[in-house]
């Protein structure tokens, strides 16, 4: 009996707090889309599939230069936390174009005297879309991390995976102006 008493306290519990979760997230969404600070150019740095994660002739074939770039609007919040929505499309693993689109947050951190100087970890939710997946959209959530100097930030994910798929560490430049 104890345990149905407190069951409903715990499903209210958690649906407040995934209530309040998506509010931060919509209204994060919301506000980067309606009142953009800045203006985001991304150019896709580096690709690299974890070798211990791979068979060699399949890493030996991969393509780890993902040319390709991006645009982005963001905001500063009062936190001083990064918030961003971006379109951005590249050269994959098979030197196919995928694009990508989605939005990003960062908690951002300021360690040295210099304010200049940032790093942020975060997350991105969006959607891609792959020549060897027929080009059917997929949802991805993937965390984020950054290391910046004023307008210039690298910024990077992982993708995790099983053997032969997945783990690979995608990276990229954001220029902000």
């Amino acid at each position: 009996m104890t345990s149905l008493a407190i069951a409903p306290g715990l499903c209210a519990a958690e649906e407040g707090e995934f209530s309040k979760t998506w509010h931060a997230f919509s209204s994060g969404v919301s506000q980067t889309w309606n009142e953009p600070e800045r203006y985001d150019l991304y150019v896709p740095a580096i690709t690299w599939h974890a070798r211990f994660a791979y068979d060699k002739e399949k890493t030996d074939r991969y393509n780890e230069h993902p040319w390709g770039g991006g645009f982005g609007q963001s905001r500063w919040d009062e936190k001083g936390n990064w918030h961003g929505i971006y379109l951005m499309a590249f050269k994959d693993s098979y030197n196919k174009w995928e694009p990508i689109g989605g939005y990003g947050w960062e908690k951002t951190w300021r360690p040295l005297a210099d304010e200049h100087f940032h790093l942020g970890l975060g997350y991105t939710v969006g959607a891609t879309a792959r020549d060897n997946w027929k080009y059917i959209p997929v949802p991805v959530i993937l965390p984020l991390a950054s290391a910046g100097y004023g307008p210039v930030i690298f910024q990077m994910t992982y993708i995790p995976g099983t053997y032969n798929n997945g783990n690979v560490y995608f990276a990229w430049m954001r220029f902000q102006f």
